[in-house]
C-alpha cells in the first residue's frame, strides 16, 4: 500500500466531545436505561424500535403496541397494567433493541457513521444481484482523500479526522439515501449507485466536487479534495464486487499519477 494511506478514526480520544457540531447528525440507536416504563417510556421505546425490520422483533412490537393502545384507553384493566409493567416485557424489548444496535455497530464506521468494509460488502453484494436481475447499470466510485497524511502531520490527527468527517458529509450530500456509501478505512471511501439519466458519472463528480468545497467551510489552510476512480457494472457482462472494486481502484490511481505528472 502507498504511504499516503493513513489510519484515522476512533483512536483519537474525546473527538466526539471536541467536535459536537460536525457529528451531531451521526447517531446510533439509543436504549433507555430505565428499569421500567416511565411516563412516556413505552411510547419512546416503540418509536425507536419500530424502525427494525426483522420478523422476531416485529412480533414483539406488535404485542407491545397492543398493550400500549390498551394503556392509552380511558380505563386500562388491572391485567393490562400488570403485563405492561412486567420486567419480562421490557427485557424483551431492550434485548431486541440491543441486538439491533450491536448489528448496526458491527457494520458501521465509528468516525463517519457510514458503512464500514463489512457493511459495504454485505449491502453492495445484494445490490449487484438485484441490478443483474433487473438489468440495471451501476457506478462504483473508489475515492481517496488527497494529502490526508500531510494534513495529519501538519495540523494533527484531530484535524485529519475532521477532514474525513467533512468528506463523509460531502458524499452524503452528493448521493441519494438509497445509494451505498462506505469508508473502507484510512483515507478510502467507496460508493455504489445506480446510473440513471440524472445520475451520470460526470454529473456525480461535478456535484461531489462542489459539495467538497462547501464542506470545508471557513477552512483556508488546505483544500479538501478527492481522487476518484469509477467503474461501471454492466448487467449484460456482470463481474463480481471484488473485480469491480479493482477496476475502480486502478482508475483512481491512474488519476493520481496523471495529476502528479501534471504538477
Amino acid at each position: 500500500m502507498p504511504e499516503s494511506r493513513v489510519e484515522n478514526g476512533p483512536e483519537v480520544a474525546g473527538l466526539r466531545t471536541v467536535l459536537p457540531k460536525q457529528i451531531a447528525n451521526r447517531k446510533v440507536i439509543a436504549m433507555s436505561r430505565k428499569n421500567g416504563p416511565g411516563e412516556n417510556g413505552l411510547a419512546e421505546s416503540l418509536s425507536s424500535a419500530l424502525q427494525a425490520a426483522d420478523s422476531e422483533f416485529g412480533q414483539i412490537l406488535e404485542e407491545v403496541d397492543e398493550i400500549s393502545k390498551l394503556l392509552k384507553s380511558d380505563r386500562p384493566d388491572t391485567a393490562t397494567m400488570r403485563v405492561a409493567t412486567h420486567p419480562a416485557v421490557w427485557g424483551a424489548v431492550k434485548q431486541a433493541l440491543l441486538d439491533r444496535e450491536l448489528r448496526y455497530l458491527a457494520l458501521t464506521d465509528d468516525l463517519t457513521c457510514l458503512f464500514n468494509r463489512r457493511g459495504f460488502f454485505a449491502a453492495a453484494t445484494q445490490q449487484l444481484k438485484l441490478a443483474q436481475r433487473n438489468s440495471q447499470t451501476l457506478l462504483l466510485l473508489f475515492c481517496d482523500v488527497d494529502d490526508l497524511k500531510t494534513i495529519n502531520d501538519t495540523f494533527g490527527h484531530q484535524e485529519g479526522d475532521l477532514a474525513l468527517i467533512r468528506t463523509a458529509d460531502a458524499l452524503e450530500q452528493s448521493f441519494r439515501g438509497s445509494d451505498i456509501l462506505s469508508r473502507l478505512g484510512g483515507d478510502e471511501f467507496v460508493v455504489l449507485a445506480p446510473e440513471t439519466s440524472k445520475q451520470t458519472q460526470e454529473i456525480i463528480l461535478r456535484r461531489l466536487e462542489n459539495n467538497l468545497k462547501k464542506s470545508g467551510g471557513k477552512e483556508r489552510r488546505y483544500d479538501l479534495s478527492l481522487s476518484v476512480g469509477v467503474a461501471r457494472f454492466d448487467p449484460k457482462h456482470a463481474v463480481t464486487l471484488g473485480e469491480l472494486m479493482v477496476q475502480a481502484d486502478k482508475a483512481m490511481y491512474e488519476k493520481k499519477r496523471s495529476a502528479r505528472k501534471a504538477v
